[in-house]
């Protein structure tokens, strides 16, 4: 019987998601996408409490790639009400550095002005959309593997067969 792997892939992806999203807490994913390890990983973890017998690397890698496909989902539902409050701050710290910064040749000043705009914030929450399902997917996959090496219960002991009793003679 195969582990159910739609809950865990779920509640993996969730704390993926939410936690790539946050701010600030989504600086541990520069270095070596660590939430979203933690997510495939929490994925495998889940996938072998809830099942009996120990789960196969293949079922870890299949729970961590739908939770990192998952998770991406849940960070694009959470990081765009969040870009859209946070867009007046990011928008005011830009203006303040390109006031301060007379320095900044005419051209690059005017790509720094449109970065800020709303078409263009849109057209990079739908590229780095994709760019982290990519991601998450790939490394939520490799998290799943190491879940499952690492949270694998001990197989239950192999118990032999009864001897059968001596055939008379």
């Amino acid at each position: 019987m195969a582990p159910a792997k739609t809950q865990p892939a779920l509640l993996g992806g969730l704390a993926l998601g939410v936690l790539s999203a946050l701010p600030v807490i989504n600086l541990a994913n520069c270095c070596g996408c660590a939430w979203v390890l933690f997510g495939g990983a929490l994925a495998a973890y889940l996938m072998q409490q809830n099942h009996p017998e120990p789960i196969h690397i293949g079922d870890g890698a299949i729970v961590g790639l739908q939770a990192g496909a998952f998770g991406a989902f849940v960070w694009l539902v959470i990081s765009v009400p969040l870009n859209l409050m946070l867009s007046p701050i990011s928008r005011g710290m830009a203006q303040r550095v390109l006031q301060s910064s007379a320095d900044i040749p005419p051209e690059l000043r005017s790509i720094f002005e449109g970065t800020t705009a709303g078409p263009a914030i849109g057209l990079g929450t739908v590229f780095f959309f994709f760019v982290m399902l990519f991601v998450c997917t790939l490394f939520g996959m490799l998290g799943g593997i190491l879940g499952a090496l690492m949270f694998r219960k001990s197989a239950p002991p192999v118990v032999p067969p009864p001897i059968p009793p001596p055939i008379p003679q």
